[in-house]
């Protein structure tokens, strides 16, 4: 997954319990290898995040 700061990245859940997790890339991390990215989640922390395979940047246009 590449994005860029600004960009919604949306992470689906495997569990059939949990949500799907919905952000706001803040920053571009690099440290010679994968990107990563400082996320603020729809619930308001921020972390670093490391995607895996289940996420994905969301078209926001597609939803207007």
């Amino acid at each position: 997954m590449l994005a860029t700061t600004g960009d919604h990245i949306v992470v689906d859940s495997h569990q059939v319990s949990a949500a799907r997790r919905h952000g706001v890339v803040l920053e571009v991390l690099y440290d010679g290898g994968e990107p990563h990215y400082r996320v603020r989640w729809d619930d308001g922390h921020e972390s670093v995040f490391f995607p895996g395979p289940d996420a994905r940047v969301e078209d926001r246009a597609r939803e207007r």
